[in-house]
This record gives C-alpha cells, sequence and structure tokens, in this order.
C-alpha cells in the first residue's frame, strides 16, 4: 500500500449522521436497505443504500451514529439515488459491521 500525504486525506469528506428512516430496498439483488442519514444542517438528511442486513435489523438502526463518505458523486443503486457511504467493515463472515461511535457526537462534524 502506498503512503498519503494530509492533503489527500482532506479530500475524502467523512461526516457524522444519524440514520433517521431504514427500510428495505425491494429492487436490490442483494439485500439491501435504503437509508436516511440526518448530517446536519449543513449538509441536510442524505440517502444512501446498503447491504448491512445481516447484522441490523430496520428498527434498530433508526437513532444510530454512522459515519459516511460524503464527497463521491451520487450513484443510482437498485432504484436509489445513493448520495453518500456509509463506512463500515467485513467481520470474518463477510458480513458488514457499521463504523460508529462511543459517544454521541454532533450531526455534520467532520472526521479528522
Amino acid at each position: 500500500m502506498s503512503e498519503i500525504e494530509w492533503a489527500d486525506f482532506e479530500k475524502v469528506e467523512l461526516r457524522v449522521g444519524t440514520i433517521v428512516q431504514a427500510e428495505p430496498n425491494e429492487k436490490a439483488r442483494k439485500p439491501a436497505y435504503v437509508l436516511k442519514v440526518d448530517l446536519g444542517e449543513e449538509l441536510g438528511t442524505k440517502t444512501s443504500s446498503a447491504q448491512i442486513t445481516e447484522h441490523y435489523e430496520p428498527e434498530d438502526l433508526i437513532g444510530r451514529q454512522v459515519l459516511c463518505v460524503c464527497n463521491f458523486a451520487p450513484k443510482r443503486i437498485a432504484g436509489v439515488k445513493s448520495e453518500v457511504l456509509v463506512t463500515g467493515a467485513q467481520d470474518e463472515g463477510n458480513s458488514v459491521v457499521l463504523a460508529g461511535f462511543d459517544h454521541p457526537v454532533p450531526n455534520g462534524t467532520r472526521l479528522f
């Protein structure tokens, strides 16, 4: 893996948001949820399609804070305009575990 400069890291806009709505994406080929994420006053609420159905039920996601990449171009995924990427890591079974926080932080806070 090659090293990057601080300026490279600064190009990725990682911000904290709170999931305010989660429902199954019925059009997705692989099980996924359509998420509405509140990213604070500056960015507002954004939509994301996420394949996180192995560990999470929609009702358990409401109110959960997540880390989002906010400066990708919007992308159509199974009929959904996905505006942000909700981040996570794969566990040993290749299921996604969401990145999160131990303590609440304001929506829209930028990771540094």
